[in-house]
């Protein structure tokens, strides 16, 4: 199951998701993560205030243990987290 996932960045964290970058982007592009797409969320200055991620997990809870090992929860990078399933239907990688 696919879900779609949207982070809020903590105000004035950005130094804190800089600092998490590297880790977080290792953390996402493993060959064996569940990440199958992400990237930031931009304000309207172009920083970063967020994150997009489509996570495939089993179910809720599964997707909640895969959300707690982001080296940006772990830094307490958000403010707020809200996911929703979601079905890839317009230009899918195969096998999603």
């Amino acid at each position: 199951m696919l879900f779609a996932v949207t982070c809020t960045d903590r105000q004035g964290a950005l130094d804190v998701r800089l600092k998490h970058r590297s880790e977080h982007l290792l953390w996402a592009s493993d060959e064996s993560s569940p990440v199958k797409m992400a990237g930031p969320l931009l304000g309207g200055e172009g920083d970063p205030v967020g994150s997009l991620l489509i996570i495939e997990a089993a179910d809720e809870e599964g997707l909640r243990e895969i959300l707690a090992t982001d080296p940006y929860a772990k830094a307490d990078l958000f403010s707020d987290v809200f996911w929703i399933p979601f079905k890839w239907t317009v230009k899918a990688p195969e096998g999603l």
